[in-house]
């Protein structure tokens, strides 16, 4: 049976189907039928009142959440007080939207300002955990990379239950990923006895090490203090040393693993500046002592010190008569802090301008330890400079800095950190001493 279509609607006549009729057009086509839209049903009153919350909205919002200016402004000598109530001088120097997101751009809301993320190599050292003190002190976070060869943690524990300290035990000759904003790089034996004992680590420390440093610091955008040496003077013809002074160092003495490896170190800081933009500073430092001191680590100071402390003769080596200046390490951290924060690469001498005679040394640690302490000579070792004076006329000009504390005001106050480590009796009062020194 075939089957057969029945149409089931209106009785009208119906088009054939060979007749061509277009579709209706489309209600967009048409001009008038989205105005007849708009106007039906109250909608273009809809339509303005969002348009006047909108207005009303981007008119009260600021144009940008954050006050724009540079993270490293010039900064007041009040700030660089040596007493840690100035918390809220970091906040000068820090970018939250390249510390946040690592490029420029604003703040999302509920990010508020904080102090800067510093990483100190060698933090946990004599000068670095001075060092950290300040730095925490001011407001900062700090995470300190040491990997204990002369650093001590006894010298950070008292920051132990502080949320802005960080410890890392770490090498620097390995590579380190982290996200900081300022990087001292401390990290390195600086007492001969230390340096000679290792010295192919103690070269790769100041090179491999230096070059991860750097890398990190090009990786993140931060800024990075190279803590070079009066070393790279070797044994000066010149006398005071200046800056622009290149040094006489014997390239394959004994000493030469430390002081040709901060000089490489100078050169691959430079080299990054001018290279890769990297932001340097370099401090040459000159004989620093105080609390914290390895007690046996061969340099003169703390030498005299112990030995006077256990009623030992004191060892002068050679004829006495070769000269070293000493600073106390409330003014090298003073120094290095103007520096990281200035706006001059340097290198910078940092050091004492008072000069003292081996002899001259000896004569101070009896006045203040021991008048009937016995002086006893030994023959000199090799490559030990005749002559070192620092000339800090630069520092003085460009950074407002110069030593505050005496060499006869501040032995004593190393002499009673000895005290206490040498006899047992240790009681961190190291940070006493250290406040106390400021007032001075």
């Amino acid at each position: 049976m075939g089957s057969e279509l029945i149409y089931r609607g209106h009785d009208e006549a119906q088009p054939t189907a060979d007749v061509y009729s277009p579709k209706p057009p489309k209600p967009w086509i048409s001009f008038s039928r989205p105005i007849r839209y708009i106007l039906r049903e109250q909608r273009l009153l809809f339509v303005l009142l969002g348009i006047a919350i909108a207005t009303v909205f981007f008119t009260l919002l600021p144009s940008s959440s954050v006050h724009r200016h540079s993270r490293y402004e010039p900064i007041s000598d009040n700030s660089l007080s040596y007493f840690p109530q100035q918390t809220t001088s970091a906040m000068r120097y820090y970018e939250p939207e390249r510390i946040a997101f690592g490029s420029i751009g604003k703040v999302p809301l509920g990010l508020k300002r904080k102090g800067i993320r510093v990483v100190v190599t060698g933090g946990a050292g004599f000068v670095g955990s001075h060092l950290v003190d300040r730095l925490l002190g001011r407001g900062d976070s700090v995470i300190v990379v040491d990997n204990f060869f002369t650093g001590r943690k006894e010298n950070v524990m008292h920051h132990f239950n502080n949320p802005r300290f960080e410890l890392i035990r770490h090498d620097v000759v390995e590579p380190l990923l982290l996200e900081v904003d300022q990087i001292y790089h401390l990290a390195c034996p600086a007492s001969p006895v230390h340096y000679k004992h290792n010295p192919i680590k103690t070269i790769k420390t100041n090179v491999v090490g230096t070059l991860n440093m750097l890398g990190l610091a090009k990786r993140v955008g931060a800024r990075f203090l190279l803590t070079s040496t009066s070393e790279v003077y070797g044994d000066p013809l010149q006398h005071p040393q200046v800056e622009t002074y290149w040094g006489n160092v014997n390239p394959i003495g004994v000493r030469s693993c430390y002081d040709e490896g901060k000089r490489t170190a100078e050169t691959l800081a430079m080299d990054y500046h001018r290279g890769a933009s990297v932001e340097v500073r370099i401090a040459r430092i000159f004989n620093t002592y105080g609390p914290r001191m390895c007690i046996d680590d061969g340099r003169v100071v703390s030498n005299f010190v112990a030995q006077a402390l256990r009623k030992e003769p004191l060892t002068v080596y050679g004829d006495g008569k070769q000269t070293r200046s000493f600073q106390y390490v409330s003014d090298l951290v003073e120094g290095l802090m103007r520096l990281m924060e200035g706006e001059h690469v340097g290198p910078f001498n940092l050091g004492n301008p008072g000069e003292f005679t081996m002899l001259e040394l000896a004569q101070v640690v009896q006045e203040t330890i021991d008048p009937n302490a016995k002086i006893e000579f030994k023959q000199n070792t090799p490559d030990d400079p005749h002559k070192r004076k620092p000339d800090i006329a630069k520092a003085k000009e460009l950074l407002g800095w110069e030593p505050k504390v005496s060499l006869r005001k501040g032995l004593p106050l190393m002499v009673s950190d000895f005290q206490q480590r040498i006899f047992g009796d240790h009681k961190e009062g190291s940070t006493t001493t250290e406040a106390t020194v400021s007032k001075s």
